[in-house]
């Protein structure tokens, strides 16, 4: 259960920071050369602003994730648990996409204030490990858990989807993505997976599915009738899973079915909302904002249970 409020975590900080994003969200499309500029464009009133507004964050969620779970629970000297195989993998691929994100609202950020792309990169793409690797070292002195190993990995890969794009392109051709449905798994650990729709977003990993959604008109060479907007999305997800590392018989002295557990991988079309340009910029900035949904389109599913076409798939 303490994966989930992890993951719970991660998502509130980014709520948190939001509103010092929006604010300096910027066209997706910029590539004139800041780098030499930044001595002269540097905002110490912004970054004042950033240091207080990020660090009440910071200090707010970490504050909370203590006073609501480690401090009810034994401490331990810092030790490390293999915890790579639980779950199919999926709570590994949402600590990459939540360290992709919180590195390229970090990027954002820096970037308002006036840093070029090499150093908001790298600063600002680094957030994302930094924070989630706060979260790992509290976990390593807790008694019940510990340090994942595979956390810190996943968690370094989402930093570095950011990083490399960014320095090697100047923006995100291939975009770190989240979709959710609602699946029948849930009822059976409702205590484990969810009761509400926001709580069964968050735990129930047989409904999520994470995507690298890839801009294809950005790697067409001097392409202009290619729809901007238009993306191809590689998913993966998994199924059958009431329990972290198997499925109990039994739940609450009541027989639980044999779900097999498996994985799914998917091809679908895709919608990159940040390439999109209307006359209104609050229409603009919003698009932007809620980018990192996968949009709901039709998709090929491939499993161990063969292949499945999906009319409309979230």
């Amino acid at each position: 259960m303490y994966i989930r409020l992890r993951g719970a975590y991660a998502l509130l900080f980014l709520l948190l920071l939001l509103p010092f994003i929006i604010i300096a969200q910027k066209p997706a499309q910029q590539h004139s050369n800041p780098d030499t500029t930044e001595s002269n464009t540097i905002n110490k009133a912004r970054i004042n602003g950033l240091l207080i507004g990020g660090g009440l964050a910071y200090a707010g969620s970490m504050t909370g994730l203590y006073h609501l779970w480690f401090k009810n629970y034994p401490q331990s000297s810092f030790h490390f648990i293999n915890d790579n195989h639980e779950w199919l993998q999926m709570d590994k691929a949402g600590h990459a996409t939540s360290s992709y994100y919180i590195g390229l609202l970090g990027n954002e950020a820096l970037r308002w204030a006036g840093f070029n792309n090499k150093k908001a990169a790298w600063y600002g793409g680094s957030m994302g490990f930094a924070y989630l690797t706060v979260i790992e070292i509290l976990d390593g002195f807790s008694a019940g858990w510990g340090a994942s190993s595979g956390d810190l990995i996943a968690n370094s890969l989402g930093s570095a989807a950011f990083i490399s794009q960014q320095l090697i392109w100047e923006e995100q051709r291939i975009l770190m993505k989240w979709s959710f449905h609602m699946t029948g798994y849930a009822k059976y650990r409702p205590d484990l997976l969810g009761r509400s729709f926001t709580e069964r977003a968050l735990k129930d990993y047989n409904g999520q599915t994470i995507w690298l959604s890839a801009n294809i008109r950005s790697f067409l060479k001097n392409e202009r009738r290619f729809p901007g907007w238009l993306n191809i999305a590689f998913g993966y997800g998994a199924e059958g899973m009431i329990g972290a590392n198997s499925n109990p018989a039994f739940h609450n002295d009541e027989p639980v079915p044999g779900f097999d557990r498996y994985r799914q991988f998917y091809i679908s079309p895709d919608i990159d909302l940040t390439r999109i340009r209307t006359k209104s910029p609050l229409l603009n900035k919003t698009l932007k904002t809620f980018g990192f949904l996968k949009i709901p389109l039709p998709a090929l599913e491939f499993s161990s249970k063969g292949v499945k076409f999906h009319p409309l798939y979230f």
